[in-house]
Protein backbone atom coordinates (compact mmCIF):
# COMPACT_ATOMS: atom_id res chain seq x y z
CA UNK A 1 0.00 0.00 0.00
CA UNK A 2 1.05 3.48 -0.82
CA UNK A 3 -0.07 5.74 2.55
CA UNK A 4 -0.31 9.53 1.70
CA UNK A 5 0.20 11.66 5.01
CA UNK A 6 -1.26 15.10 4.06
CA UNK A 7 -0.08 17.63 6.93
CA UNK A 8 3.34 15.07 6.81
CA UNK A 9 5.31 18.34 8.40
CA UNK A 10 3.32 18.24 11.30
CA UNK A 11 5.39 17.51 14.60
CA UNK A 12 2.61 14.64 14.88
CA UNK A 13 4.39 12.82 11.90
CA UNK A 14 7.30 10.84 13.67
CA UNK A 15 4.44 9.20 16.13
CA UNK A 16 2.77 7.60 13.02
CA UNK A 17 5.54 6.13 11.84
CA UNK A 18 6.78 5.03 14.72
CA UNK A 19 3.66 3.03 15.05
CA UNK A 20 4.23 2.04 11.36
CA UNK A 21 7.04 0.78 11.58
CA UNK A 22 6.61 -1.08 15.23
CA UNK A 23 3.67 -2.32 14.18
CA UNK A 24 4.66 -3.15 10.59
CA UNK A 25 3.18 -6.75 10.68
CA UNK A 26 -0.51 -5.08 11.20
CA UNK A 27 -0.34 -3.69 8.07
CA UNK A 28 1.89 -3.46 5.02
CA UNK A 29 2.63 0.20 3.91
CA UNK A 30 5.06 -0.47 0.66
CA UNK A 31 5.59 3.87 0.17
CA UNK A 32 4.84 6.05 2.80
CA UNK A 33 4.80 9.76 1.65
CA UNK A 34 4.87 13.02 3.44
CA UNK A 35 2.95 15.64 1.86
CA UNK A 36 3.25 19.43 3.41
CA UNK A 37 3.30 23.07 1.67
CA UNK A 38 6.76 24.25 4.05
CA UNK A 39 9.31 22.82 2.81
CA UNK A 40 11.39 23.58 5.72
CA UNK A 41 9.06 21.65 7.96
CA UNK A 42 9.73 18.60 5.51
CA UNK A 43 13.68 19.08 5.20
CA UNK A 44 13.33 18.31 9.12
CA UNK A 45 11.01 15.86 9.99
CA UNK A 46 11.06 13.72 6.90
CA UNK A 47 14.73 12.78 7.05
CA UNK A 48 13.86 11.86 10.72
CA UNK A 49 11.04 9.49 10.02
CA UNK A 50 13.24 7.95 7.59
CA UNK A 51 15.73 7.25 10.07
CA UNK A 52 12.82 6.15 12.46
CA UNK A 53 11.71 4.05 9.51
CA UNK A 54 15.54 2.39 9.06
CA UNK A 55 16.10 1.72 12.96
CA UNK A 56 13.33 -0.48 12.68
CA UNK A 57 14.31 -2.28 9.93
CA UNK A 58 11.21 -1.20 7.69
CA UNK A 59 11.47 -2.07 3.97
CA UNK A 60 8.97 0.66 2.93
CA UNK A 61 10.31 3.54 0.82
CA UNK A 62 9.71 6.76 2.64
CA UNK A 63 9.68 10.34 0.94
CA UNK A 64 8.30 13.61 1.28
CA UNK A 65 7.25 16.36 -1.49
CA UNK A 66 5.23 19.38 -1.50
CA UNK A 67 3.14 18.29 -4.52
CA UNK A 68 -0.39 17.02 -3.60
CA UNK A 69 -1.16 15.45 -6.55
CA UNK A 70 2.45 13.04 -6.27
CA UNK A 71 1.45 12.72 -3.09
CA UNK A 72 -2.36 11.37 -3.49
CA UNK A 73 -1.07 9.32 -6.96
CA UNK A 74 -1.77 5.51 -6.63
CA UNK A 75 -2.27 5.93 -2.54
CA UNK A 76 -4.22 3.02 -1.12
CA UNK A 77 -5.26 5.38 1.83
CA UNK A 78 -5.11 8.80 2.73
CA UNK A 79 -4.58 9.93 6.01
CA UNK A 80 -5.24 14.00 6.80
CA UNK A 81 -3.54 15.75 9.33
CA UNK A 82 -3.79 19.50 8.70
CA UNK A 83 -3.37 22.56 10.09
CA UNK A 84 -5.13 25.36 8.35
CA UNK A 85 -3.32 28.64 9.60
CA UNK A 86 -0.84 26.90 11.69
CA UNK A 87 -0.30 27.67 15.21
CA UNK A 88 -1.16 31.59 14.72
CA UNK A 89 -4.51 30.80 13.72
CA UNK A 90 -5.11 28.54 16.90
CA UNK A 91 -3.55 31.42 18.76
CA UNK A 92 -6.00 33.39 17.86
CA UNK A 93 -8.92 30.89 18.10
CA UNK A 94 -7.95 30.39 22.00
CA UNK A 95 -8.39 34.19 22.39
CA UNK A 96 -10.36 36.34 20.92
CA UNK A 97 -13.20 34.51 21.87
CA UNK A 98 -12.30 35.40 25.36
CA UNK A 99 -13.14 38.89 25.32
CA UNK A 100 -16.70 38.16 25.22
CA UNK A 101 -16.77 35.67 27.96
CA UNK A 102 -16.91 32.72 25.64
CA UNK A 103 -14.02 29.45 25.48
CA UNK A 104 -11.33 30.17 23.92
CA UNK A 105 -10.81 26.53 22.23
CA UNK A 106 -9.69 25.16 18.68
CA UNK A 107 -12.55 22.21 18.62
CA UNK A 108 -15.82 23.82 20.20
CA UNK A 109 -17.47 27.15 20.64
CA UNK A 110 -16.33 30.00 18.83
CA UNK A 111 -12.68 29.20 18.03
CA UNK A 112 -13.84 25.18 16.77
CA UNK A 113 -16.58 27.04 14.13
CA UNK A 114 -13.60 29.41 12.93
CA UNK A 115 -11.21 25.87 12.33
CA UNK A 116 -14.05 24.53 10.94
CA UNK A 117 -14.57 27.51 8.50
CA UNK A 118 -10.63 27.65 7.33
CA UNK A 119 -10.50 23.32 7.40
CA UNK A 120 -13.46 22.42 5.24
CA UNK A 121 -12.66 23.81 2.12
CA UNK A 122 -9.48 22.85 2.00
CA UNK A 123 -9.77 19.25 3.07
CA UNK A 124 -12.65 18.93 0.25
CA UNK A 125 -10.24 20.38 -2.45
CA UNK A 126 -7.88 17.42 -1.43
CA UNK A 127 -10.53 14.75 -1.47
CA UNK A 128 -11.38 15.98 -4.76
CA UNK A 129 -7.90 15.53 -6.14
CA UNK A 130 -7.61 12.28 -4.29
CA UNK A 131 -10.71 11.08 -6.16
CA UNK A 132 -9.01 11.71 -9.56
CA UNK A 133 -5.55 10.73 -8.16
CA UNK A 134 -6.01 7.45 -6.04
CA UNK A 135 -6.82 3.87 -5.77
CA UNK A 136 -10.68 3.89 -6.38
CA UNK A 137 -10.28 1.66 -3.17
CA UNK A 138 -8.77 4.54 -1.42
CA UNK A 139 -10.26 5.39 2.47
CA UNK A 140 -9.48 9.00 3.70
CA UNK A 141 -8.91 8.85 7.10
CA UNK A 142 -9.84 12.07 9.24
CA UNK A 143 -7.74 13.18 12.39
CA UNK A 144 -7.73 17.02 11.39
CA UNK A 145 -10.15 18.66 14.06
CA UNK A 146 -12.84 19.30 14.30
CA UNK A 147 -13.49 15.92 13.11
CA UNK A 148 -16.85 15.02 13.18
CA UNK A 149 -17.21 18.22 11.20
CA UNK A 150 -14.78 17.91 8.72
CA UNK A 151 -15.72 13.57 8.17
CA UNK A 152 -19.32 15.13 7.98
CA UNK A 153 -18.34 17.41 4.75
CA UNK A 154 -16.11 14.35 3.13
CA UNK A 155 -18.88 12.00 3.62
CA UNK A 156 -21.99 14.67 2.57
CA UNK A 157 -19.24 14.96 -0.55
CA UNK A 158 -19.07 11.45 -1.27
CA UNK A 159 -15.79 10.45 0.09
CA UNK A 160 -14.47 7.03 1.46
CA UNK A 161 -13.79 8.90 4.73
CA UNK A 162 -14.26 7.88 8.19
CA UNK A 163 -12.94 10.14 11.70
CA UNK A 164 -10.34 9.29 13.74
CA UNK A 165 -9.95 10.50 17.54
CA UNK A 166 -7.52 9.32 19.94
CA UNK A 167 -9.96 10.25 23.09
CA UNK A 168 -11.05 6.76 23.31
CA UNK A 169 -7.87 4.38 22.61
CA UNK A 170 -6.56 7.00 25.56
CA UNK A 171 -9.51 6.31 28.06
CA UNK A 172 -8.98 2.08 26.98
CA UNK A 173 -4.98 2.20 27.69
CA UNK A 174 -5.30 4.89 31.18
CA UNK A 175 -8.41 2.49 32.05
CA UNK A 176 -6.02 -0.74 31.09
CA UNK A 177 -3.29 0.45 33.33
CA UNK A 178 -5.14 0.76 36.06
CA UNK A 179 -6.69 -2.61 36.00
CA UNK A 180 -3.10 -3.85 35.35
CA UNK A 181 -4.58 -6.13 32.41
CA UNK A 182 -3.51 -6.02 28.48
CA UNK A 183 -5.48 -3.16 26.56
CA UNK A 184 -6.81 -5.00 24.32
CA UNK A 185 -9.41 -6.93 27.31
CA UNK A 186 -11.05 -3.50 27.73
CA UNK A 187 -13.96 -2.38 25.18
CA UNK A 188 -15.63 0.77 25.68
CA UNK A 189 -19.26 1.69 26.10
CA UNK A 190 -18.03 5.19 24.09
CA UNK A 191 -21.05 7.06 23.16
CA UNK A 192 -21.43 10.69 21.91
CA UNK A 193 -19.84 13.20 18.95
CA UNK A 194 -16.12 14.05 18.01
CA UNK A 195 -14.96 15.58 21.47
CA UNK A 196 -18.39 15.39 23.26
CA UNK A 197 -18.40 12.17 24.47
CA UNK A 198 -18.64 9.43 27.57
CA UNK A 199 -17.31 6.20 28.55
CA UNK A 200 -20.75 4.25 29.98
CA UNK A 201 -18.92 0.93 30.64
CA UNK A 202 -15.55 -0.32 30.45
CA UNK A 203 -15.90 -4.38 29.99
CA UNK A 204 -13.09 -6.79 30.45
CA UNK A 205 -13.97 -10.80 30.20
CA UNK A 206 -17.85 -10.27 29.87
CA UNK A 207 -17.55 -7.77 33.20
CA UNK A 208 -18.72 -4.01 33.46
CA UNK A 209 -15.58 -2.66 35.19
CA UNK A 210 -16.30 1.20 35.52
CA UNK A 211 -18.33 1.22 38.65
CA UNK A 212 -15.14 -0.32 40.34
CA UNK A 213 -13.09 1.91 38.39
CA UNK A 214 -14.83 4.94 39.87
CA UNK A 215 -14.99 3.76 43.05
CA UNK A 216 -11.28 2.68 43.57
CA UNK A 217 -9.41 5.48 41.20
CA UNK A 218 -12.20 8.24 40.92
CA UNK A 219 -9.04 11.01 41.07
CA UNK A 220 -6.97 9.26 39.12
CA UNK A 221 -9.46 8.88 36.44
CA UNK A 222 -11.05 12.40 36.70
CA UNK A 223 -7.77 13.69 35.90
CA UNK A 224 -8.23 12.31 32.53
CA UNK A 225 -11.22 14.89 32.69
CA UNK A 226 -10.33 18.39 33.71
CA UNK A 227 -13.33 17.49 36.15
CA UNK A 228 -13.41 16.41 40.23
CA UNK A 229 -14.42 12.94 40.76
CA UNK A 230 -17.32 13.91 42.05
CA UNK A 231 -18.39 14.52 38.40
CA UNK A 232 -17.94 11.05 37.49
CA UNK A 233 -19.68 9.12 40.61
CA UNK A 234 -23.19 11.65 40.02
CA UNK A 235 -23.07 10.60 35.93
CA UNK A 236 -22.06 7.07 36.63
CA UNK A 237 -19.63 7.82 33.37
CA UNK A 238 -16.56 9.25 32.70
CA UNK A 239 -17.02 12.13 30.43
CA UNK A 240 -13.83 13.29 27.54
CA UNK A 241 -12.13 15.97 28.71
CA UNK A 242 -14.11 18.37 26.47
CA UNK A 243 -17.08 18.43 28.75
CA UNK A 244 -15.45 20.22 31.11
CA UNK A 245 -15.56 23.16 28.74
CA UNK A 246 -19.40 22.57 29.15
CA UNK A 247 -19.75 21.54 33.10
CA UNK A 248 -17.35 24.39 33.81
CA UNK A 249 -17.55 26.76 31.71
CA UNK A 250 -17.27 29.72 33.51
CA UNK A 251 -14.65 28.31 35.46
CA UNK A 252 -12.74 27.55 32.67
CA UNK A 253 -13.28 31.45 30.69
CA UNK A 254 -11.71 32.60 33.55
CA UNK A 255 -9.08 30.28 34.21
CA UNK A 256 -8.10 30.84 30.52
CA UNK A 257 -7.98 34.47 30.69
CA UNK A 258 -4.89 34.54 33.09
CA UNK A 259 -2.84 31.80 31.73
CA UNK A 260 -0.87 30.71 28.94
CA UNK A 261 -2.71 29.18 25.54
CA UNK A 262 -2.41 25.74 24.64
CA UNK A 263 -1.19 27.26 21.62
CA UNK A 264 1.51 28.95 22.97
CA UNK A 265 2.66 25.83 24.75
CA UNK A 266 2.64 23.61 21.75
CA UNK A 267 4.44 26.11 19.83
CA UNK A 268 7.13 26.05 22.23
CA UNK A 269 7.00 22.24 21.94
CA UNK A 270 7.63 22.05 18.33
CA UNK A 271 10.08 24.81 18.09
CA UNK A 272 12.10 21.94 20.32
CA UNK A 273 10.75 18.72 18.64
CA UNK A 274 11.99 20.20 14.96
CA UNK A 275 15.57 21.25 17.12
CA UNK A 276 15.57 17.76 18.37
CA UNK A 277 14.78 16.22 14.94
CA UNK A 278 17.17 17.62 13.04
CA UNK A 279 19.57 16.15 15.32
CA UNK A 280 21.41 13.30 12.43
CA UNK A 281 21.68 11.09 15.02
CA UNK A 282 17.98 11.19 16.97
CA UNK A 283 16.84 8.01 15.26
CA UNK A 284 14.10 7.68 18.11
CA UNK A 285 10.83 9.05 18.59
CA UNK A 286 11.75 11.93 21.78
CA UNK A 287 10.16 11.81 25.15
CA UNK A 288 9.05 15.42 24.88
CA UNK A 289 6.60 14.27 22.17
CA UNK A 290 4.41 12.86 24.31
CA UNK A 291 3.61 16.61 25.32
CA UNK A 292 2.37 17.21 21.80
CA UNK A 293 -1.06 15.67 22.10
CA UNK A 294 -2.47 12.71 20.28
CA UNK A 295 -1.15 10.07 22.89
CA UNK A 296 -1.44 6.49 20.84
CA UNK A 297 -2.44 8.27 17.68
CA UNK A 298 -0.40 5.98 16.12
CA UNK A 299 -1.72 2.92 17.22
CA UNK A 300 -5.35 4.09 16.56
CA UNK A 301 -4.48 5.04 12.90
CA UNK A 302 -2.68 1.68 12.13
CA UNK A 303 -5.18 -0.74 13.50
CA UNK A 304 -8.12 1.27 11.51
CA UNK A 305 -5.97 0.97 8.66
CA UNK A 306 -5.33 -2.59 8.95
CA UNK A 307 -8.98 -3.40 9.76
CA UNK A 308 -9.97 -1.67 6.46
CA UNK A 309 -6.91 -3.54 4.55
CA UNK A 310 -7.90 -6.70 6.06
CA UNK A 311 -11.46 -6.73 6.12
CA UNK A 312 -10.96 -7.60 10.09
CA UNK A 313 -14.66 -6.97 11.58
CA UNK A 314 -12.88 -6.19 15.09
CA UNK A 315 -14.86 -3.09 16.88
CA UNK A 316 -13.07 0.12 16.95
CA UNK A 317 -14.13 3.47 17.63
CA UNK A 318 -14.30 5.70 14.83
CA UNK A 319 -16.75 8.89 13.48
CA UNK A 320 -19.43 7.77 10.66
CA UNK A 321 -22.86 8.32 9.94
CA UNK A 322 -25.78 7.90 12.35
CA UNK A 323 -27.95 6.08 10.54
CA UNK A 324 -30.51 5.26 13.41
CA UNK A 325 -27.68 4.32 15.96
CA UNK A 326 -29.07 7.13 18.01
CA UNK A 327 -33.04 7.71 16.82
CA UNK A 328 -33.00 11.23 18.19
CA UNK A 329 -30.31 12.41 15.98
CA UNK A 330 -30.78 12.19 11.92
CA UNK A 331 -29.32 9.32 9.78
CA UNK A 332 -26.93 11.71 8.33
CA UNK A 333 -25.64 12.85 11.84
CA UNK A 334 -21.44 11.76 12.31
CA UNK A 335 -21.50 9.91 15.57
CA UNK A 336 -18.38 8.76 17.49
CA UNK A 337 -19.18 5.15 18.52
CA UNK A 338 -17.87 1.50 18.67
CA UNK A 339 -18.21 0.13 15.39
CA UNK A 340 -17.00 -3.07 13.02
CA UNK A 341 -14.16 -2.22 10.86
CA UNK A 342 -13.83 -4.16 7.40
CA UNK A 343 -12.89 -3.72 4.27
CA UNK A 344 -16.65 -1.87 3.16
CA UNK A 345 -15.91 0.44 5.93
CA UNK A 346 -17.32 0.94 9.46
CA UNK A 347 -20.64 -0.26 10.51
CA UNK A 348 -21.60 0.67 14.44
CA UNK A 349 -22.62 -1.64 17.26
CA UNK A 350 -25.96 -0.85 18.72
CA UNK A 351 -25.60 1.33 21.11
CA UNK A 352 -27.90 1.01 24.58
CA UNK A 353 -30.16 4.27 24.61
CA UNK A 354 -28.87 7.25 26.27
CA UNK A 355 -29.98 9.33 29.47
CA UNK A 356 -31.57 12.92 28.72
CA UNK A 357 -28.28 14.43 30.24
CA UNK A 358 -26.12 12.98 27.38
CA UNK A 359 -29.01 12.55 24.45
CA UNK A 360 -30.37 16.18 25.56
CA UNK A 361 -26.29 17.93 24.72
CA UNK A 362 -25.67 15.58 21.73
CA UNK A 363 -28.85 16.50 19.59
CA UNK A 364 -27.90 20.43 20.72
CA UNK A 365 -24.37 20.28 19.72
CA UNK A 366 -24.87 17.74 16.38
CA UNK A 367 -27.51 20.40 14.89
CA UNK A 368 -24.59 23.31 15.83
CA UNK A 369 -22.76 20.64 13.38
CA UNK A 370 -24.95 20.66 10.72
CA UNK A 371 -25.27 24.44 10.73
CA UNK A 372 -21.72 24.86 10.40
CA UNK A 373 -21.00 22.65 8.43
CA UNK A 374 -23.80 24.70 5.50
CA UNK A 375 -21.45 27.32 6.78
CA UNK A 376 -18.64 25.94 5.92
CA UNK A 377 -19.39 25.24 2.33
CA UNK A 378 -21.68 28.33 1.52
CA UNK A 379 -20.21 30.52 3.41
CA UNK A 380 -22.26 34.48 4.37
CA UNK A 381 -22.02 35.90 7.90
CA UNK A 382 -25.78 34.83 8.68
CA UNK A 383 -24.90 31.13 8.39
CA UNK A 384 -21.80 31.59 10.56
CA UNK A 385 -24.10 34.08 13.09
CA UNK A 386 -26.99 30.92 13.29
CA UNK A 387 -24.32 28.51 13.68
CA UNK A 388 -23.05 30.41 16.72
CA UNK A 389 -26.59 30.66 18.17
CA UNK A 390 -27.40 27.19 17.93
CA UNK A 391 -24.01 26.31 20.00
CA UNK A 392 -24.87 25.33 23.23
CA UNK A 393 -21.52 27.37 24.61
CA UNK A 394 -22.63 30.74 22.67
CA UNK A 395 -27.00 30.82 22.25
CA UNK A 396 -27.33 34.41 22.43
CA UNK A 397 -28.89 36.21 19.61
CA UNK A 398 -26.50 39.43 20.33
CA UNK A 399 -23.42 37.81 21.30
CA UNK A 400 -23.68 35.27 18.35
CA UNK A 401 -23.36 38.27 15.98
CA UNK A 402 -20.85 39.63 17.76
CA UNK A 403 -18.69 36.63 17.55
CA UNK A 404 -19.62 36.17 14.23
CA UNK A 405 -18.25 39.49 12.78
CA UNK A 406 -15.05 39.03 14.84
CA UNK A 407 -14.57 35.41 13.74
CA UNK A 408 -15.13 36.66 10.07
CA UNK A 409 -12.46 39.16 10.37
CA UNK A 410 -10.16 37.42 12.39
CA UNK A 411 -10.36 35.01 9.63
CA UNK A 412 -11.20 37.24 6.58
CA UNK A 413 -7.58 36.03 4.26
CA UNK A 414 -8.57 32.04 4.78
CA UNK A 415 -12.72 32.95 3.56
CA UNK A 416 -12.71 33.97 -0.08
CA UNK A 417 -16.33 35.31 0.43
CA UNK A 418 -15.77 37.51 3.65
CA UNK A 419 -15.41 40.58 1.61
CA UNK A 420 -18.23 40.28 -0.76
Amino acid sequence: MKLAVIGGGSTYTPELVDGIARLSSDVKVEELVLVDPDEARLAVVGPFSARIMRTYGHPAQLRWTTSLDDGLDGAGAVLLQLRVGGQAARQRDETWPLEYGCIGQETTGAGGLAKALRTVPVVLDIAERAQRAALPTAWIIDFTNPVGIVTRALLDAGNRAIGLCNVAIGFQRSFAALLGVDPSRVALDHVGLNHLTWERAAVVDGVDVLPGLIATHGDEVADHTGLPASVLHDLGAVPSYYLHYFYEHDAVVEQQRHEPTRAEEVARIERELLAAYADPALDHKPELLGQRGGAFYSEAAVALLASLVSDAGDVQVVNLRNRGTMPFLPDEAVIEVPAAIGAGGAAAVPVAPLPPLMSGLIAHVSAYEDLAVDAALRGGRQRVADALLAHPLVGQYELAGQLADRLIAENASYLPWAGL
